[in-house]
């Protein structure tokens, strides 16, 4: 079974920055595709952004282009999220997932997921 674990999360102002972190244990995970998802209150699971394997590949979600920065560990077993200029709409419990498909990571439909971890945004 492969495990991922997030951290990171918390409080924070608008305007602040966080980064979150996603562990992966179990399995190696140099041709995994990684992402994130979020889930506000009231709304459904939302894609955030994903990065291939190699790190050569990154989609972002709109609402968070220019903002959010997905990167991987030089270990290719963790996954970061780099939240700048944080807003109050992106509170939500955040996910980590991996793949070996790309596009499965990008709909959601990804084997892996983790437990969340919470970001709050106050106004």
């Amino acid at each position: 079974q492969v495990q991922l674990v997030e951290s990171g999360g918390g409080l924070v102002q608008a305007g602040g920055s966080l980064r979150l972190s996603c562990a992966a244990s179990g399995r190696t995970f140099d041709r995994y595709n990684m992402g994130w998802f979020r889930q506000a209150p009231g709304k459904e699971r939302e894609f955030v952004a994903v990065i291939s394997w190699s790190g050569g590949t990154t989609y972002y979600a709109d609402s968070v282009k220019g903002r959010f920065t997905i990167s991987r560990g030089n270990a290719k077993n963790t996954v970061y999220l780099q939240m700048n200029s944080l807003k109050p709409e992106d509170t939500a419990v955040y996910y980590c997932l991996a793949d070996r498909q790309l596009p499965t990571v990008v709909s959601g439909g990804a084997g892996y997921w983790g437990q969340g971890t919470q970001v709050t945004v106050s106004s």
